[in-house]
């Protein structure tokens, strides 16, 4: 089994060349004296005084370029041409570090003793490179194909001379083409920019040369000296102005932080006008509230004021109408007729409050009556009177039948036309102050209209029809009271 050399860099394996394998002792030689030694860095020219910096950048760009087979992660794919170079045979142990030449390579190395006689040299499987066709592994075998050399001085020579060329550079040898020409692409980029440099540099070096030359051809010592006072003088005028810019610096360094100063209480005059501002605001809106409840309530005064105002307590208190042909008084019935039974004590009842009406109408005229003096008291209200022997009249009737009814009817009588001499006296007043009120029913006496109030002798239709028109009389005197008076 024969070993190879590998790619320090890919770790692919390298075919060696027949320059190489040809190589004469002297031939090393001459290549180990071409090569700079370890000394040649301190002695090389000033213009590349880089060299360890030139091949410590060229290997990094090499190296980036180029994925390293030893990293940690799974190596990038092979180009054909590196799959080329891999070897077709049972991958080695991880002990052994090189890798199977082909036989092609074998074969082409030179057998470097003459004196030999060629041989046959029969070839296993095992070294046979599997990207050969059969035939051409038939053609090794044939008796006219000279022997090659043994493997191991070829593999000592050429790892003597990969051996110099690390040693003396900081490449790692041997290389691959593809990662050849990667490295001879980056050296060849740094020349460039050396070059560039170094004329750089050349140019910059004539340009003081030249300068030189005008100022020693172009000045005399008296220039020279006048050139220097005036760039004393120039120093002089540029120190005041930096002086004087300096002071500047200081006036302004002042007023900035004076300004600061001003700033910082304007933040502050800023932040208590707003605390003020947002208390007002808030007082506004208290104010406002205040004032939307009191503009409520107001209206809601002024409607239940309004409401007031429509509003009669006299007609609410003094309600009265009519039921069939009885005038009624707060829902009471006030007479009689034949066939419709009413209890004297409702009679009596709406009589109380009848006399209690009027009384009410002349204490809010203030109206006082000059012969009867009223005493409202339910259903047994009364009349008194106020001249004479100031007799009291009963006004509520009874239907008891006894001899006394006789008399008290009478006495009931007696009321009754008080009553209505209080009445008449009381509309008096009311046309009087007012001639526009109209009374259908007038009094005369014991009459309203064309009927009697007594009841003794009288039908009760007709005494029924004159109670109805003293209520109607009452119920005008009333509205004019509460209404027109007011007016």
């Amino acid at each position: 089994m024969s070993f190879g050399p590998v790619c320090q860099q890919c770790k692919e394996p390298l075919q060696i060349d027949a320059s190489l394998v040809d190589l004469a002792p002297s031939a090393y030689d001459m290549i180990v004296g071409s090569l700079p030694s370890s000394s040649a860095p301190s002695q090389a020219p000033k213009s590349s005084d880089r060299p360890s910096e030139l091949f410590s950048a060229s290997k990094a760009a090499w190296q980036r370029s180029k994925p390293s087979a030893t990293s940690g992660k799974q190596a990038a794919p092979l180009s054909p041409r590196a799959q080329g170079k891999q070897p077709q045979h049972t991958p080695l142990l991880p002990n052994e570090s090189f890798v199977l030449l082909q036989d092609s390579v074998l074969r082409n190395i030179p057998d470097p003793i003459p004196s030999t006689p060629p041989r046959l040299k029969k070839h296993s499987k095992s070294t046979s490179s599997a990207r050969e066709p059969p035939d051409q592994a038939a053609k090794i075998s044939e008796p006219d194909q000279p022997n090659p050399s043994p493997l191991s001085p070829h593999l000592r020579s050429t790892a003597r001379l990969f051996n110099l060329l690390s040693s003396r550079t900081e490449i790692d040898h041997p290389l691959c083409a593809e990662c050849t020409q990667i490295l001879l692409s980056n050296l060849q980029r740094q020349l460039d920019e050396t070059k560039k440099e170094r004329d750089g540099y050349i140019a910059f070096e004539k340009e003081v040369r030249k300068e030189r030359e005008r100022e020693a051809q172009g000045f005399s010592k008296d220039d020279t000296e006048k050139k220097i006072e005036k760039l004393k003088l120039e120093e002089e005028m540029i120190m005041q102005q930096l002086k004087e810019a300096e002071q500047e610096q200081e006036q302004l360094d002042v007023e900035l932080r004076q300004l600061e100063a001003d700033e910082v209480a304007l933040g502050q005059e800023e932040a208590e006008f707003w605390r003020a501002y947002n208390d007002h605001l808030l007082a506004a809106e208290q104010q406002s509230g205040q004032l939307a409840t009191l503009r409520a309530a107001y209206a809601a005064g002024l409607v239940t004021l309004e409401k007031l105002e429509r509003t009669n307590v006299y007609n609410d208190a003094f309600c009265i109408g009519h039921d069939g042909v009885f005038g009624t008084i707060n829902g009471l019935r006030l007479g009689r007729v034949p066939g419709v039974p009413v209890e004297w004590a409702e009679i009596n009842a709406a009589w109380g409050q009848t006399l209690l009406l009027l009384y009410t109408i002349a204490r809010k005229l203030d109206y006082t009556f000059e012969h009867y003096r009223l005493v409202p008291m339910g259903s047994f209200s009364r009349i008194e009177k106020a001249t004479g022997d100031k007799a009291n009249y009963e006004l509520y009737g009874s239907g008891d039948l006894h001899f006394g009814r006789l008399l008290h009817n009478r006495r009931f009588d007696i009321s009754m036309v008080a009553f209505l001499d209080c009445l008449k006296h009381l509309m008096d007043y009311v046309k009087s102050q007012d001639p526009s009120v109209d009374f259908p029913h007038q009094i005369s006496k014991d009459r309203i209209g064309d009927v009697s109030v007594k009841l003794q002798f009288n039908q009760e239709e007709a005494w029924t029809r004159a109670l109805r028109h003293v209520l109607l009389a009452l119920k005008i005197c009333l509205k004019w009271a509460t209404n027109g008076a007011n007016g």
